[in-house]
């Protein structure tokens, strides 16, 4: 079986994470690095969806816990998140996520539009799927996931 010459808009990169048992990617030029817990203080009156501020090497970061986000349940007592730090236009933004997988390449012929039986709050997230083996890697729009004044 040949295979067409791999054009950049053919095959992605995706930086992977999973939140219960989803899994989710990202474009890869939009992660900075991912981190173990950090430390976080707390904003006073912030929506739900922004679960603190962590200090990055000196630059104040907002975390998003993307489990309020996604609304999904809340994470089980003793897990820490990982930190995604994704790059935002106006600076950095850490997602919560209950661990990071690997960055992958994926086949444009494998990717295919939102799920009609996606979630209203998810279809708003979620730019589209790759259907994987034996699971779906759903690509998250990074702008919209960051806009918290649409959060929850």
């Amino acid at each position: 079986m040949s295979h067409p010459d791999s054009t950049a808009d053919s095959n992605r990169h995706l930086a992977t994470f999973f939140m219960k048992n989803l899994y989710f990617g990202i474009e890869v030029h939009k992660v900075q690095e991912v981190l173990r817990a950090q430390e976080m203080t707390c904003v006073p009156l912030a929506p739900g969806v922004l679960r603190g501020l962590i200090n990055l090497r000196g630059q104040i970061v907002a975390a998003i816990d993307m489990r309020e986000r996604l609304a999904l349940p809340a994470r089980p007592g003793g897990q820490e998140p990982m930190n995604m730090i994704v790059r935002a236009e106006d600076g950095a933004v850490s997602l919560l996520v209950d661990e990071i997988g690997d960055v992958i390449q994926v086949a444009a012929g494998s990717y295919e539009s939102v799920p009609e039986t996606l979630s209203a709050d998810w279809k708003v997230l979620v730019e589209g799927v790759y259907k994987l083996d034996g699971r779906l890697l759903l690509v998250l729009d990074t702008e919209k996931t960051l806009q918290l004044q649409h959060a929850h």
